[in-house]
């Protein structure tokens, strides 16, 4: 097999042939010729699985939920300065009416 028609699979892909393995034991023997990967490949993507688990359970947390807080903070502030923009600007577009009728502009 050439490098130009290799197969790539998805992080889903990898953790599905890697769940049937370990759920339904199916032999790793029987995965990597059904899917045409070498078992060192395979062994590969458990060690990375089982070393990188715990990320899955991060971001749920305390971490997500500062980081929302966070993002809404930024929109908060945007609006504010937005606010105050459009008050400034109707102040200004006041005046200038008021600029034009002293002037008799129509």
């Amino acid at each position: 097999m050439s490098d130009n028609s290799r197969r790539h699979y998805t992080p889903e892909e990898k953790v599905a042939i890697l769940r049937r393995h370990l759920l339904e034991h199916v032999p790793v023997s029987q995965l990597c010729e059904q899917h045409g990967i070498a078992p060192s490949l395979f062994y590969h993507w458990q060690r990375e699985f089982f070393e990188n688990g715990h990320r899955a359970f991060t971001g749920n947390g305390k971490r997500a939920h500062r980081a929302e807080a966070a993002q809404q903070d930024k929109v908060d502030r945007l609006e504010a300065k937005l606010r105050k923009k459009d008050e400034v600007l109707a102040e200004l577009m006041e005046e200038h009416v008021t600029l034009k009728k002293s002037l008799g502009e129509p």
